[in-house]
């Protein structure tokens, strides 16, 4: 089985909202998934990007591999908060 981190779609139609899930890379976008560890708000200005920094880094420590969206949003939320020692 291979996790993937990827985006989830919810929201009404024209007003997308996502969750970051860790799912098996065969399941379908909006399909079962097997934790969810963000969400991205991307109606919002600035958009919103939440993790759950816990099971991200467990997530990603086990092998899941992020999408490239994703990878980005991680990218964007570390740089918007200052790393706490």
């Amino acid at each position: 089985m291979s996790v993937v981190l990827r985006l989830a779609r919810a929201g009404a139609k024209k007003r997308p909202y996502y969750h970051v899930v860790a799912t098996d890379s065969r399941n379908p976008r909006d399909g079962k998934f097997i934790e969810a560890v963000g969400a991205y708000d991307p109606n919002l200005n600035p958009p919103k990007v939440e993790f759950n920094q816990e099971r991200l880094q467990y997530w990603l420590k086990t092998g899941a591999t992020p999408s490239e969206t994703v990878a980005d949003l991680i990218k964007r939320a570390a740089k918007a908060t200052p790393p706490t020692a």
